[in-house]
């Protein structure tokens, strides 16, 4: 694939404040950054709680449940679905209410969301009223089993709805047909939160007492860890939502769990970033619902007692080696699969869409395998496992540009009965068809993908935030970044690019490629890295001579030094 550099612009009239290091302020200014205003994080500036549709019929159902009622939160077996699931518990138990448990499905038994099966299984313990969270959305006939058992069903959920909706008592959900939120963007654990946040202020406003300690602001590190694990988009609310709860981890005042997992990942509370969250904690925390069951990862985050929240972190670390096994294996499988498709031009992939399966891929780790195969083939892609004889289940990542539950329904709607169930939002998605109709799907959603990006060259382009000159290439550049976010999606780290002289370079680790490189004839040279360089190819060559790189800058700390590092995403030929 020959992949094109395009940069950013931004407006040049700007104005974000005296003090901001100005490769920040591009930065910025190129995100849609307008006024200093923007860049305030505090909780002053969080969208009120009583604006979320369905919030204060939400609060009234919990509110005929808190004394002598039993309530049991279903979630998702994602770090999501977790985070939403221990803040719920945790939110309730400390409201005063008599009965709060959850249950959370097992993939590989009940697949997504409250369904039937779950009900009956919720029955054992006799609910009164079931909440949702990260899941409803779409689960008609679970619902419907609930309600015909006379259990109340609140449904929070973030997930885009379908045509219809279900009949539960109430929803809340930003994305719901003719919402006026002002953030759509919200993750499951966000929409908890915003419920918990509704809750306690009514029942504070009915308490005789005086001012009672926060009980549910406390949590918003769990909201942190599971916005920035869900990649959702980074709108304004959502960095705040972020923000607020890495300042409570860097204060280690947060949960005992959290601090666990940030141990066994070797991260650093003090100055801890969303990245740390999502490459250190998140996965060891998905990896439980992806290899097992995340009744340990929630477990972990309701545990208070320190020694407790280590002993299932160590369990979570061995679960997250045994997913990266697996994941290592099937991701070379389905990239050996998609060099072997047709190939008109070196390098590029003739699909618009593609999907992939193996009769022996894990069905838990099939969503990983679809995102790294994205990452190179930069076209959405589908990676199917065995659900049963019948069945496959399909876990899809898309690209920016491709909204990919929308493509799932117009293939819906286009082909009826060829999709089982589906659900999602813009940047992932799941589904479950029929084994026999796969090359059917495929050719379909091929053509779906076509047809939605109307024949235009989809994600061949790598956006930067343009080219630094070498005094700007700074330990102080990188620690000024490094303090600007929160970043993630739509919200992107700055990356950079230009051309460099590679003066040395060699193969750390089998995979990746240490290198110290020069910008221009700046006689000043820089340690950079190319993680996984060489992953793709067994036989692929070192860097040499002049190249461009696209890069992030980095603060390397070792034994107690901090340097500045290169982080290069992709190393191009310099004519490009």
């Amino acid at each position: 694939m020959r992949l094109t550099v395009v940069r950013r612009s931004c407006r040049a009239d700007v104005e974000l404040g005296a003090g901001l290091h100005p490769v920040l302020a591009r930065a910025y200014a190129a995100r849609g950054v307008r006024s200093a205003a923007d860049l305030d994080l505090s909780l002053a500036r969080l969208l009120p709680v009583g604006t979320l549709e369905g919030i204060p019929a939400a609060v009234e159902l919990l509110r005929a449940h808190r004394t002598g009622g039993r309530v049991l939160i279903v979630g998702d077996f994602d770090a999501d679905g977790a985070t939403s699931s221990a803040l719920m518990v945790r939110a309730l138990r400390a409201l005063g209410f008599s009965s709060v448990d959850f249950l959370v499905p097992n993939r590989f038994r009940f697949g997504y969301g409250l369904t039937p099966e779950i009900v009956a299984l919720a029955l054992e313990r006799s609910p009164t009223l079931i909440v949702t969270v990260d899941n409803g959305v779409s689960s008609h006939a679970g619902v419907a089993a609930a309600r015909a058992r006379g259990i109340d069903v609140l449904v929070t959920d973030h997930h885009l709805p379908g045509a219809d909706l279900p009949d539960a008592n109430v929803i809340v959900n930003p994305n719901l047909a003719g919402s006026r939120f002002g953030s759509r963007a919200l993750a499951g654990v966000g929409v908890a939160f915003y419920v918990m946040a509704a809750l306690e202020r009514r029942l504070a406003a009915e308490a005789d007492a005086g001012a009672q300690p926060p009980r549910v602001a406390p949590l918003l590190d769990l909201v942190a860890l599971g916005t920035v694990a869900d990649v959702v988009p980074l709108d304004a609310n959502n960095r705040v939502l972020i923000a607020q709860g890495l300042k409570r981890i860097r204060a280690r005042r947060c949960i005992a769990g959290i601090q666990a997992l940030l141990t066994i990942a070797g991260r650093s509370s003090a100055d801890l970033t969303a990245a740390d969250l999502a490459f250190g904690v998140a996965p060891r925390l998905n990896a439980a619902g992806r290899i097992d069951d995340m009744g340990v990862g929630i477990e972990c985050l309701l545990a208070d007692d320190p020694a407790e929240a280590q002993r299932l972190a160590v369990r979570l670390d061995e679960l997250n080696e045994e997913r990266r096994s697996i994941e290592a294996r099937m991701q070379e499988e389905a990239l050996a699969a998609v060099r072997r498709l047709p190939d008109p031009e070196p390098g590029a992939v003739d699909h618009s869409g593609v999907c992939l399966f193996d009769e022996d891929w894990h069905q838990g780790v099939v969503g990983l395998v679809a995102s790294r195969v994205k990452e190179r083939v930069r076209r959405p892609v589908i990676a199917f496992a065995g659900a049963d004889a019948a069945t496959l289940r399909g876990s899809a990542r898309s690209i920016a540009g491709v909204h990919i539950r929308d493509v799932l329904d117009a293939i819906a709607a286009r082909h009826p009965g060829l999709i089982s169930r589906f659900g999602g939002h813009a940047m992932a998605a799941g589904l479950t068809l029929e084994r026999a109709r796969l090359d059917e799907f495929a050719r379909a959603f091929d053509a779906e993908v076509a047809r939605c990006s109307g024949g235009r060259a989809l994600a061949d382009a790598v956006e930067t935030d343009g080219e630094l000159n070498p005094a700007e290439i700074a330990l102080e550049t990188a620690e000024a970044l490094r303090a600007g976010g929160p970043w993630g999606q739509a919200f992107p780290e700055p990356s950079f690019d230009g051309l460099f002289t590679v003066r040395s370079a060699r193969v750390i680790g089998e995979r990746h490629v240490k290198m110290w490189v020069e910008p221009g004839d700046s006689g000043r040279s820089f340690d950079a890295v190319a993680f996984n360089h060489l992953a793709a190819d067994a036989a692929g060559e070192l860097p040499a001579g002049l190249v461009r790189l696209v890069y992030r800058l980095d603060v390397n700390e070792y034994q107690g030094e901090r340097r500045l590092q290169l982080l290069v995403d992709h190393l191009l030929p310099a004519a490009r």
